[in-house]
């Protein structure tokens, strides 16, 4: 069987979602071709179902810290049950039906591409179908790091959970071996933690949060330590046994943890594999393992690329705004990516949330920078009224030269709902003048942005 199609999407989740229902709505012929659910990684085994976990015991902790307010109890069937419900049962078929009557081809299988037709058409076969396309979006997303570790393999005979097992998990393990110092890592640690499990935390870096600027691992650390998680930093896991109804860790220190079971926090890559590059001349990436696209996330002659897969900025946001930059240009709206600008946020307690530069990157650019750090107690009233026990942190990273901000981080409540002026400072280049005249809110965590900016110029 053989159908015709202006485009071919591969992979429905977000970032796919985005570009099928902007074709869609354009009036394209569209064909969907997912192997698992619609709605992809995020909305079943990560974003949706880790940040509806996690909102449970934190909002616990927060009545803790909340003046007249009892502290509530956790109610674990509760929270699986609205988890479940969140994450729809693992059940697409109200997606797989409203794709349908918005007129789009849904094909549920692996899909791959199979080279050219005679007339250059992009044949892309599922399903023992055939399709044909003038395009093809590539939205296949990524998948979990198994790090080379014995006794980690794929026939281990411990408990090894990635994020999929970790957010769907219907009991909560007494011990836990997280490894990796990642955003999965901090956020699932913590989340365990808070519900009772004894968690060891086992990363090889010397931090956490390698990616961000060093005070953000040290605050991290302190946080996590907070809730009684074991950091074992600057550590690497050599050796992982059954011991009796768990397993035996053994770590590069001579160090063992007797725990029931190991989750992964050691990263993602792009899920390649299995398309069917070859047929249209590409290969991946050398360095990401993604596919290389250009700024209009294109990477072959009506060939796209959105999302985790193409190995950049692995975001769910990321991949949404691919996915509107990859359709427009199909529509004929001429559009690139930028990737100044865009937030990063892990949904730990308190949030971290950065933008922008680290201080050793723009370094690495050759930038001369102004930076200032802001204890947000000391500086604003809104940690005072939002807690009896305030925290916080903000530090802002200058560009000198041309007056402008090009980093930004915080750890503090709510921290990834305000990082975004700082976001949108940096993208558009909100000179320092202007930002300093801004008034913000009294009493927010924005406001700490004025205390800031004014050390900064001074």
């Amino acid at each position: 069987m053989t159908d015709r199609f202006d485009v071919v999407v591969l992979g429905m989740g977000p970032g796919g979602e985005v570009a099928a229902d902007r074709l869609l709505r354009a009036g394209q012929r569209v064909a969907v071709v997912e192997r698992e659910l619609i709605g992809g990684e995020c909305g079943y085994w990560g974003c949706i179902p880790s940040k509806t976990l996690l909102r449970a015991p934190d909002a616990r902790a927060e009545a803790g810290r909340a003046a007249g307010v009892t502290e509530p109890a956790l109610d674990w069937p509760a929270l699986r049950d609205y988890r479940d419900y969140m994450i729809r049962h693992l059940d697409d078929s109200k997606q797989v039906a409203g794709y349908a009557e918005q007129g789009a081809t849904v094909v549920k299988a692996a899909g791959r591409l199979a080279g050219r037709t005679g007339d250059g058409l992009l044949r892309v076969e599922a399903d023992e179908r055939t399709l044909e396309t003038s395009h093809v979006i590539v939205a296949t997303g990524s998948e979990a790091i198994r790090p080379p570790i014995d006794g980690l393999g794929a026939d281990s005979d411990v408990a090894v959970w990635t994020n999929r097992e970790a957010t769907t998990l219907r009991e909560v393990p007494d011990r836990v071996l997280m490894l990796g110092g990642s955003a999965v890592a901090v956020e699932l640690g913590q989340f365990l933690a808070r519900m009772g499990s004894q968690v060891t935390l086992v990363a090889r870096g010397g931090r956490l949060l390698t990616r961000e600027d060093p005070r953000v691992g040290e605050l991290s650390r302190d946080a996590l330590a907070a809730d009684g998680i074991d950091l074992r930093l600057g550590r690497q896991a050599r050796r992982v046994t059954r011991h009796g109804s768990g397993a035996r860790v053994e770590l590069d220190d001579g160090a063992t943890v007797e725990v029931d079971v190991v989750v992964l926090g050691t990263g993602r890559a792009p899920r390649t594999a299995g398309l069917g590059l070859e047929t249209v001349g590409v290969d991946v990436d050398a360095s990401s393992g993604g596919l290389r696209v250009d700024e209009h996330c294109r990477f072959g002659d009506g060939l796209w690329a959105i999302g985790d897969v193409t190995g950049q900025a692995m975001f769910t946001h990321v991949a949404k705004y691919h996915g509107r930059v990859a359709a427009d240009n199909i529509l004929g709206r001429a559009r690139a990516a930028r990737y100044d600008g865009i937030p990063r946020v892990i949904f730990s307690d308190p949030e971290v949330a950065a933008v922008g530069l680290t201080a050793a990157q723009a370094h690495d650019r050759g930038l001369t920078t102004a930076a200032v750090e802001v204890d947000l107690p000391q500086a604003i009233a809104r940690p005072w009224t939002y807690e009896t026990d305030p925290r916080g942190t903000l530090g802002l990273l200058a560009d000198r030269d041309r007056r402008v901000l090009v980093g930004a981080w915080a750890v503090a409540p709510m921290a990834g709902e305000w990082i975004h002026q700082a976001a949108l400072a940096i993208r558009v280049g909100v000179g320092l003048d202007v930002l300093l005249d801004q008034v913000a809110q009294f009493p927010t965590y924005t406001e700490a942005y004025l205390t800031a900016l004014e050390r900064l110029d001074a």
